[in-house]
């Protein structure tokens, strides 16, 4: 006979645990109506907001007051607003707001985590250039707005006065070769990417005045030259979407690009050797797995491993304040 449950405990923890995808679909679905953006700076009545978008007023009217439960709305006298957050990150933050499309597209692939846990990979899985314009702008969206954030502290981790050239794979929206050459009068940098991503690259690179600095490769780096005379390979969010063995030969395709003395930079969301932390390491291993065919999370021994096994030494670890971890090998 099974024993009572304890006093102290209640299942209440569990329901708010099962109940929490209603929020961020709630929040998901207004950003991909344009709800936000429609309202602006106004205060408007949600049957305004529904025509003006061409939607249901009932619907949009539950969908508002949801919105204002969350704080992400302000609702008086029957009218609502966009709250200040929603404000200064949904409307007056384009390049915030659209990368928010991305979870968009996320929510997609995690609504099949239960068959992907039963087959072991993907069954989703396409690769991005056939994902369709609309995925890979929001995409690189959502990477450019996060690594401009981010990438004055991983370059900041460098002495750049021996680095003339840069190569930068995967690099997606250029913003890290764009801050390489920024820090560095003099460098120059090369973002390797996919043909479909390249033109939203030179989009970027030419409103930022740097088109003249940083040269666009295309290629698959899975299977194409990555080219030699670097002083710096940046693999910044790029092994968690391939194989154990395809990073091995990635990193060590990078180390032969390099000069010698060049370093082999890692920038991940590495996961502890128990692969039980941190947190978001361990949701983001269900998110290759669940959106790639044998992406995963890694952990430090791992990356060292395989940098080992490329030649490289002098490893070197740094954790950064905003939860990657920038792993470094150097070529003798």
């Amino acid at each position: 006979m099974a024993e009572p449950a304890s006093p102290a405990l209640s299942p209440q923890p569990l329901m708010e645990l099962a109940s929490r995808f209603m929020e961020s679909r709630v929040f998901l679905t207004a950003c991909e109506l344009g709800l936000f953006e429609t309202l602006g700076e106004e205060e408007r009545p949600s049957a305004d907001v529904a025509k003006a978008i061409g939607l249901d007023g009932r619907g949009t009217d539950r969908l508002m007051n949801a919105l204002a439960s969350l704080g992400l709305l302000e609702k008086s006298n029957g009218l609502f607003r966009n709250s200040p957050l929603a404000l200064t990150y949904l409307v007056k933050e384009p390049g915030f707001a659209s990368g928010l499309i991305h979870w968009v597209h996320l929510w997609q692939g995690w609504s099949t985590l239960t068959e992907a846990v039963r087959a072991g990979h993907s069954i989703v899985t396409e690769p991005i250039g056939d994902r369709g314009n609309s995925w890979v702008h929001a995409f690189i969206s959502a990477m450019h707005w996060r690594a401009v954030q981010h990438a004055p502290s991983v370059v900041g981790l460098f002495d750049l006065t021996r680095i003339l050239r840069v190569l930068d794979v995967g690099g997606g929206s250029g913003a890290y070769a764009m801050e390489f050459v920024r820090a560095m009068p003099g460098l120059m940098a090369v973002v390797f990417d996919l043909p479909a991503v390249l033109p939203l690259t030179a989009a970027y690179l030419k409103r930022a005045g740097m088109a003249d600095r940083v040269e666009l490769v295309p290629g698959d780096y899975t299977r194409d030259p990555l080219g030699r005379g670097f002083d710096l390979v940046l693999l910044s969010a790029i092994l968690h979407s391939n194989s154990p063995e395809e990073n091995r030969t990635l990193i060590r395709r990078s180390a032969a690009a390099l000069n010698p003395g060049g370093q082999v930079v890692v920038q991940e969301f590495i996961i502890n050797e128990e692969r039980t932390g941190p947190p978001f390491s361990t949701l983001f291993a269900l998110n290759m797995l669940v959106g790639t065919e044998a992406g995963d999370t890694y952990t430090e021994s791992e990356v060292r491993e395989w940098m080992v096994a490329a030649g490289l030494g002098d490893i070197r670890r740094h954790d950064m304040a905003y939860g990657t971890t920038v792993i470094v090998g150097k070529k003798p």
